[in-house]
């Protein structure tokens, strides 16, 4: 497997230009909440037999976050921390959205539906296809990628963002 560096520097080849960048901070935390939301409906725990919290919470959502764990544990720990945050955010929001009484199905949809809509955009402003288009582990990129891109844009120094490459170290635990 490719180290968190390379990955991250192979992501940000198809993302220099800065309205695309702007894009990607906005709909890649909206795709992935939105294709979690998707995926909690599919109710693993009950059909294992399960009952209570266990049949809510084993869900197609939760069983991606467990497996997607285990790739982001293999890139680093500061990787899988940001990553559980983020699924923590998202199952907020969630339970936040079933709480409301909103369809969770219809409001993850268009949410999912529009983002990717102008993801396709940014890239064509870009000028390049997506990186998940030569290997769909770059799905599993993007929320790191745009973690560390915002955060440096708020002048936060971070490790491996695209204006540090050159002079960031790699991250332990590869």
């Amino acid at each position: 497997m490719r180290s968190l560096s390379q990955f991250l520097h192979d992501y940000g080849d198809s993302h220099q230009n800065p309205v695309n960048q702007w894009v990607h901070i906005v709909c890649v935390p909206a795709i992935l909440i939105s294709t979690l939301g998707l995926l909690w409906l599919i109710p693993v725990g009950q059909w294992l037999g399960l009952s209570g919290a266990a049949a809510a919470w084993i869900n197609g959502a939760t069983i991606l976050a467990v497996l997607s764990g285990i790739v982001y544990l293999r890139l680093s720990v500061w990787v899988f921390v940001l990553m559980a945050v983020w699924f923590a955010l998202s199952a907020w929001i969630i339970q936040s959205v079933i709480a409301a009484g909103w369809s969770l199905f219809w409001s993850s949809l268009v949410v999912w539906v529009l983002a990717w809509a102008v993801q396709v955009w940014g890239h064509k402003v870009e000028g390049k296809k997506p990186s998940f288009v030569e290997d769909l582990v770059f799905l599993l990129i993007g929320p790191i990628f745009v973690s560390i891109e915002f955060a440096a844009k708020l002048g936060i120094p971070v490790p491996h963002a695209q204006g540090a490459h050159s002079t960031s170290k790699p991250a332990q635990g590869h």
